[in-house]
């Protein structure tokens, strides 16, 4: 077969033309092209209107109201059947629809009012995890509550327009009777800007908006008073800033930072969160404490977990033994969402305009959308009236001869001629005589038009009660104030939320545990402290003195060892070796009077390395009276972390020295008068006082005007020739030294 010729189509025998290219600038291009889109998102999804609104919102419930679904005996129906029924209004996806719906319902408790009554699994606001059940499987009607958005909409309250194809009518605003813009919480990311707005309690709200209604001039201050904070559906606890509170209230712009609530399971030693902050979630809440337990910062925690079930959320945390509650939760504030922040962009469409307003503003701005609704509805009730008023009063007309009206329809030939005849018999117009024709035969009787014209006067009365409102904007501002005490009296509940003042809050102070190492400590006679690392020590340890200093106390220890200081003033003072600076051994050191905060003359006299306060030890004191007394040291421990102790021992005489004896380990101390006498004597000797201020009891006899001028501990070491004596058997422990002891002694003291 041979092959055909391809031939080329009209499309393909064409010559590609390429489109002029024209310069535009790009402001014009972003005009002509973007402008349309950011609108649309502004005006028509992100952003709310004063109702309080979001247009998928509005189609949503307006749908479920022409359903008849506010009905009080309506049962439930399927969310499916709502969300395909909305379509006729809002073209957009069923799930984006149904989404819509969860957060309105009683379920999900997204809302401190909810507008849709819910039957079935609609997931938890405060979970990403727990989600909802698909529509098919899902009933709702509208909440009773919904009364109070939808009243009024049947008497031309705010305007219709035409659906998407013009099939149906839709309101532009629901004619919200309260300020349902700060009852219902709302976010929204538009172009260009945002919108965030918290919830408030519905009873505060209708009565700061009555006090505003009263006195347009009424100040932030007074608002502030009325309406307090935010009160968000799922409870917490604010941090309560009145100044941080008033920005908030003036400009539309601020934060709100919210903490958790929790009781403490003492049974259990656990910890119950029952309350988050309404801008977290709880999966994030534990991501976190599961990556703090990972990096081992949660030592405090054995084990946690989501416990939350049908009676709410609950988060459970496991403490180990001895863990203080409070304080662990002060920290977990400070490094997970228990603590968050609502941030508050009151952006709002005004006249199909954004605005960003403050709750003042937007109080002002309701109640001017209010009185418009309420005026459109009186006049709406004006003119039911009026028409009514005008037919009875055409009926009372032939009350007068009924027989007339019923001759003169029974004589006309025409039917087109009823009419005209019954205006000319009776000088009525038009109106009233179809009326008039339009009776039934059988109410053509006496009774019931006298029965009818009787309500002449009160429609009467009812008309100049309307126009006396719709002429007085004080009188519609009391109807409208009258309304929000009703709806405050039917529907207001306790605050959910919390109110913390800032100052009662305990802020959690990271902790900045020192790096701990091994050191070497020394105090001098002239009050200079030194902390040198051993490292720094080696090869060197010849240290720098001022002339006529000598070094009192030197111990190994490391750096986050308790020191205590003894001074002359009968007064201790504490510290951490991690307080002081590490320096080298050719520093002179820190100066305890300064560090320490000594009084003015007071000086150290004794230093030690303390851990802890057991039983069985002691502190020695001599005194230069030559008496002595020990002191238990358990009675200086104080339940504070106490820096500063008075009262450490007796004023009654200048202190001598300051010993340390150790449980059932006495030792030995020499006590030397000024006139170069002493005595040698174990510590077990001296008497055990319980109270810090005893003055002791006496252990060297003095003549007059002597006094000790030193206690001496390790006498062999400081006084190597005494050894000898030893040997020679020394007088026995409380006798005096002999005269030619005390010789050799003088000499060496001298020396």
């Amino acid at each position: 077969m041979a092959k055909t010729k391809k031939t080329k189509t009209p499309i393909e025998s064409k010559e590609i033309v390429h489109a002029p290219a024209r310069p535009q600038l790009i402001t014009e291009t972003i005009e002509t092209n973007y402008m349309p889109y950011v609108m649309s998102v502004i005006v028509s999804r992100a952003i709310p209107e004063i109702d309080g609104l979001k247009p998928s919102h509005r189609k949503l419930l307006y749908t479920m109201y022409k359903m008849g679904l506010l009905q009080k005996d309506h049962p439930r129906i399927k969310s499916a059947n709502i969300v395909g029924r909305t379509m006729q209004l809002n073209p957009h996806g069923d799930m984006a629809i149904y989404e819509t719906m969860v957060r309105l319902t009683r379920g999900n408790e997204a809302l401190l009012h909810p507008f849709v009554d819910s039957k079935g699994s609609f997931g938890k606001q405060y979970s990403s995890n727990m989600r909802f059940a698909a529509s098919r499987y899902t009933e709702a009607k509208l909440d009773p509550f919904c009364q109070e958005l939808f009243s009024g909409i049947d008497k031309d309250a705010v305007d219709m327009i035409d659906n998407y194809d013009g099939t149906q009518k839709e309101p532009v605003l629901l004619p919200t009777t309260f300020p349902n813009v700060l009852v219902t919480p709302n976010t929204g990311i538009a172009v260009g800007m945002a919108s965030s707005i918290c919830s408030f309690n519905l009873a505060e709200i209708c009565d700061a908006t009555v006090a505003l209604l009263k006195n347009p001039k009424l100040s932030v201050d007074r608002l502030l008073d009325i309406l307090k904070a935010p009160d968000f559906p799922g409870g917490g606890a604010i941090i309560y800033n009145r100044e941080d509170m008033r920005q908030i209230y003036e400009t539309g712009s601020g934060s709100v930072p919210i903490r958790s609530r929790y009781n403490y399971d003492k049974a259990e030693n656990c910890i119950e969160i029952t309350q988050i902050p309404y801008s977290t979630t709880i999966e994030v809440i534990l991501k976190k404490l599961a990556d703090l337990l990972k990096e081992g910062k949660l030592k405090e925690v054995t084990d946690f977990r989501d416990e939350s079930d049908l009676s709410g959320l609950k988060l459970t945390l496991d403490l180990r033994r001895g863990v203080d509650p409070d304080k662990l939760m002060t920290r977990l504030f400070r490094v997970t969402a228990l603590e968050d922040s609502f941030k508050c962009n009151f952006n709002i469409l005004v006249d199909s305009a954004p605005r960003q307003m403050g709750v003042l503003e937007i109080l002002t701005e309701w109640i001017r959308f209010r009185m418009n609704c309420l005026r459109r509805e009186l006049n709406f009730d004006l003119k039911k009236k009026k028409d009514k008023l005008h037919l009875l009063l055409g009926l009372g007309k032939i009350l007068l001869d009924i027989d007339k009206a019923i001759k003169i329809i029974r004589h006309t030939e025409k039917e087109e001629d009823v009419i005209p005849n019954l205006m000319k018999g009776f000088s009525i117009d038009q109106i009233q005589a179809e009326y008039i024709a339009e009776i039934k035969l059988r109410n053509l009787n006496k009774q019931y038009i006298i029965n009818r014209i009787a309500e002449i006067e009160g429609l009467q009365a009812e008309i100049a009660k309307i126009e006396e409102i719709l002429g007085d904007e004080l009188k519609m501002k009391a109807l409208i104030a009258s309304q929000l005490n009703e709806i405050k009296k039917k529907y207001g509940q306790p605050r959910k939320t919390q109110l913390i003042h800032a100052d009662d809050v305990t802020t959690y102070v990271e902790d900045k545990t020192p790096e701990n190492y091994n050191v070497r400590i020394y105090m001098t006679k002239e009050g200079y402290f030194k902390k040198i690392t051993l490292q720094s020590l080696r090869g060197n340890d010849e240290q720098r003195l001022k002339e006529s200093d000598e070094m009192l106390f030197e111990e190994d220890t490391d750096n986050l060892s308790d020191l205590i200081f003894i001074t002359d003033r009968c007064q201790i003072y504490r510290a951490k070796t991690a307080d002081f600076d590490c320096v080298k051994a050719s520093a002179l050191g820190e100066y305890l009077p300064a560090k320490l905060g000594m009084d003015e003359g007071e000086k150290p006299i004794f230093m030690r390395v303390q851990s802890g306060y057991p039983a069985g030890e002691y502190f020695v004191f001599i005194f230069k009276n030559g008496k002595g007394v020990r002191i238990p040291v358990t009675n200086y421990e104080t339940k504070g972390n106490r820096r500063k102790l008075v009262g450490a021992y007796s004023d009654a005489s200048p202190i001598c020295g300051v010993f340390y004896e150790k449980e059932k380990a006495p030792f030995e101390i020499m006590l030397i008068n000024n006139a170069d006498r002493a005595i040698i004597l174990k510590t077990s000797l001296i008497p055990i006082k319980s109270t810090r201020t005893s003055g002791g009891v006496t252990l060297m006899t003095m003549k007059k005007g002597q006094e000790l001028r030193s206690a001496l501990r390790n006498i062999d070491e400081k006084y190597d020739r005494l050894k000898g004596y030893r040997k020679l058997k020394l007088p026995a422990s409380g006798q005096l030294l002999a005269d030619d002891d005390l010789k050799i002694l003088q000499l060496k003291i001298e020396s």
